[in-house]
């Protein structure tokens, strides 16, 4: 069985008191999770608070981006050894906003997730359609496309510690989301594809989480389809009530 991680993006989000209230009251409630993974991700500003908040509890520390570089002259940016000696064991890549905004491609995110991986970090790798795309009939292409480019060269043993994030891009931070069986499909197929591209055994390991407005009202009916393993969160990871009620229904 799958352990269900629920993951947690505060984005560019809260100040420094507002961050260890929010790791402070998720902490507190950790231990009554269990059987699901939680996991954080604050702005890089607070990681190292965050962490020391969350220390001692069950909630896990992630990041929201990293380099893949080790170290130099790159101002402004942040390694995979910076982000596990600030407690981090997850960091996030090749988010919709990250490919969208920043314009980061699939070589970026390939190059990224190796680096994750060489330092010991899990990485959770983004993979979405715009609306355009889907409406085209091209949800399949464009998913096998960010799949294959941005998880070449890893490896069946770390591709099984590795985690894979559906983002529909248009259901993120618009309200709308993907029906529980859209959500379920695409989940399916690109299980289908890691057996493909790896085998049925990897396939099996592999936790595939959902994102895209996901919140408590609507939390358990796409977290109780087959091969949704857990939910990336946004919006409404910002209130502990709202992401433990996520993580509840988990």
């Amino acid at each position: 069985m799958r352990k269900p991680l629920i993951a947690g993006n505060w984005k560019m989000n809260l100040d420094g008191a507002g961050a260890t209230a929010l790791a402070r009251a998720i902490s507190d409630a950790s231990p009554s999770y269990g059987k699901i993974d939680l996991l954080v991700c604050p702005p890089f500003v607070y990681l190292k608070t965050v962490g020391s908040v969350l220390n001692g509890g069950a909630a896990l520390l992630g990041a929201q981006n990293m380099s893949h570089e080790k170290s130099g002259a790159f101002t402004g940016e942040i390694s995979a050894s910076m982000l596990k000696d600030c407690g981090a064991t997850h960091v996030i890549l090749g988010h919709s906003e990250r490919r969208h905004i920043y314009k980061e491609t699939d070589a970026d995110m390939n190059k990224k997730t190796l680096a994750a991986h060489a330092a010991g970090l899990v990485p959770i790798v983004c993979v979405g359609e715009l609306l355009e795309e889907r409406e085209a009939g091209r949800t399949a292409e464009v998913i096998r496309t960010q799949f294959d480019g941005s998880l070449a060269g890893v490896s069946a043993e770390l591709m099984a510690a590795t985690v894979i994030a559906y983002e529909p891009v248009w259901a993120i931070g618009t309200g709308k989301v993907a029906t529980p069986q859209q959500a379920e499909e695409v989940h399916a197929d690109l299980r289908k594809l890691i057996a493909e591209r790896y085998n049925a055994a990897t396939a099996d390991q592999v936790r595939i989480l959902y994102g895209g407005s996901v919140k408590p009202d609507n939390a358990a009916e796409l977290l109780g389809q087959p091969n949704v393993d857990g939910a990336l969160i946004g919006g409404a990871s910002l209130k502990a009530e709202d992401f433990l009620a996520i993580a509840a229904a988990g």
